[in-house]
């Protein structure tokens, strides 16, 4: 099962940042095209250094990478980390489902018994 392949605190990381929507926008950006910081503070009405944070946010939960290029750092889009944050909301779907059915199935015997 994929939760078992991350730590909580990874897990944590990954919900945290995924639970802002400027953040889940900053990903869809990096995964668009690399951009510099720069580049992306452009997309939206707050500071250079608050777009900074959210992607500090985004790199510490492995959403994003960020590399030197000359000057500028580069923003790249992670889809590996979001194809594990989709298999960890498939299995937690997966576990609930179980739940569900098996709540299913214990009032299908009472109202028989």
């Amino acid at each position: 099962m994929v939760v078992l392949e991350l730590s909580d605190a990874e897990i944590d990381r990954i919900f945290q940042a995924l639970a802002d929507a400027t953040r889940r926008d900053i990903v869809r950006q990096a995964l668009l095209r690399e951009q510099s910081v720069s580049e992306l503070a452009r997309h939206y009405e707050m500071s250079f250094a608050a777009v900074q944070k959210h992607v500090a946010v985004l790199e510490r939960a492995a959403l994003v990478t960020k590399e030197w290029r000359g000057r500028e750092r580069i923003v790249h889009g992670n889809p590996e980390a979001l194809r594990r944050a989709a298999r960890l909301l498939d299995a937690y779907g997966e576990l609930w489902r179980g739940r569900a059915d098996r709540i299913g199935d214990i009032l299908s015997e009472q109202e028989k018994g």
